[in-house]
């Protein structure tokens, strides 16, 4: 791992980033002005990049269209003429916020992205026309927000067949799985986007049924953190390598897992930085956005903790999950989801869990992988997280149950801290 020194020399924007960056600050409404052109311009700045404030989803939210467009572009205009895509996000950690996409931005990045992966990049050109089926919350799946109960039809994006209906997986009857897998095996997909909860649901009922997809080449798990609870399921039930793909809606794909489970960074599609990093050298991602035009981010606060290492003249990251979500431990240490989830490793019995941070405790709550659920199990899961939490075991609590709840936008959370509201049950 490079020493937090090191890390800020190796994210020095270079000519790339900075041209369009200048470029940006004269013509977007939202930069021209002293806040940001002030830093830009100050004379005698070594590194002006650097001086440039961070944004978030509340700058997007502001005054939107017009921070982005100014007074003398029409949003309704740009539509007509199929030059955007007015999508949004899902919500998962604050509001929905409007998202301006240039046509077709999307698929471009995400080609980009998953190109980087050797194996993947020969299935794309295998199959030019390569078919997917999307398992995710249907609250908003990419480019689909469901109203009402749509149509098999109505449900086909591309070469995209999205299947899932209903926002609670854990729900689904055996007639709503046994629909997704007929349509999943008539649609015979290259891969599978999934969502690793939603996966998972279906992955075991395939299981317990003895359905194949002869199609599938790999699946590809985006949208959540991928546990390794959800990868072991994955690949022991479909017979196909994961991958892990990580992005967000606002910023495009950013990191793709390359066959020796490395997170690559599409660097075409984005210029990334550690910020704050801690004495293990996990910080805070920032993200300034290099291909849509429409909507460039500079400098943008993304949400997620990484780690950023090189190898073989090679920079890739690991994924820490979102900062609002790291728990603290009883002797102030930041831990965080990819810690937690390592105490998973391993271990088999596991299907899904979360972690719920109570005061002076802590409750883990799990789906078994199978019936009837191991009885030692418990016990280990209990003294692992204690060791990483550093507390006595007696303050940690282990049920096993049947039912996890997702957030307003259909996605579930690993962690829980107690500054937070938990689901009921």
């Amino acid at each position: 791992m490079l020493a937090t020194t090191e890390l800020k020399l190796a994210a020095a924007a270079p000519p790339s980033v900075t041209q369009p960056v200048a470029r940006w600050l004269r013509r977007i409404p939202l930069y021209h002005n002293d806040r940001y052109l002030g830093a830009w311009d100050e004379p005698g700045a070594a590194d002006p990049f650097r001086r440039l404030p961070l944004m978030t989803k509340a700058d997007i939210r502001r005054d939107f269209p017009r921070n982005f467009l100014g007074a003398e572009v029409e949003l309704e205009d740009l539509l007509e003429r199929d030059l955007v895509e007015l999508e949004h996000t899902s919500g998962t950690s604050e509001e929905r916020t409007p998202l301006l996409l240039g046509a077709g931005w999307w698929n471009e990045q995400e080609e980009r992205a998953l190109r980087l992966n050797p194996l993947v990049r020969h299935v794309l050109d295998e199959f030019p026309e390569a078919r997917r089926v999307t398992l995710s919350s249907p609250v908003c799946s990419g480019d689909i927000c469901y109203r009402g109960v749509p149509t098999r039809s109505e449900r086909v994006l591309g070469n995209a067949l999205f299947v899932s209906l209903s926002r609670l997986p854990f729900l689904w009857s055996e007639g709503d799985l046994a629909r997704i897998a007929a349509e999943a095996r008539e649609w015979e997909p290259q891969f599978l986007d999934v969502d690793p909860v939603y996966g998972v649901v279906f992955a075991r009922y395939c299981e317990r049924h003895g359905i194949r997809l002869p199609s599938l080449q790999f699946i590809l798990a985006s949208y959540e953190f991928v546990s390794v609870t959800h990868r072991r399921v994955l690949e022991r039930v479909f017979r196909v390598p994961v991958f892990n793909l990580y992005g967000s809606t606002e910023t495009g794909h950013l990191l793709m897992e390359d066959t020796h489970g490395r997170m690559r960074p599409s660097e075409e599609t984005a210029f990334l930085e550690v910020i704050e990093p801690d004495a293990e050298g996990r910080g805070e991602l920032v993200v300034t956005t290099l291909t849509n035009e429409f909507m460039p981010l500079i400098r943008y606060r993304i949400g997620d903790l990484v780690e950023r290492h090189q190898a073989g003249g090679q920079r890739y990251y690991t994924v820490h999950g979102r900062s609002r979500d790291a728990l603290r431990s009883p002797d102030g240490r930041r831990v965080t989801a990819w810690q937690v989830d390592q105490c998973f490793a391993g271990l088999e019995g596991v299907a899904h869990y979360q972690l719920l941070e109570e005061p002076d405790r802590w409750r883990l709550r799990f789906v078994p992988d199978a019936a009837p659920c191991p009885s030692a199990l418990p016990a280990t899961l209990r003294q692992r997280l204690a060791l990483l939490l550093g507390v006595a075991p007696e303050r940690l609590t282990v049920e096993p149950t049947d039912l996890l709840l997702p957030e307003s936008s259909g996605k579930f959370r690993l962690l829980y801290p107690a500054r937070r509201a938990v689901p009921k049950s």
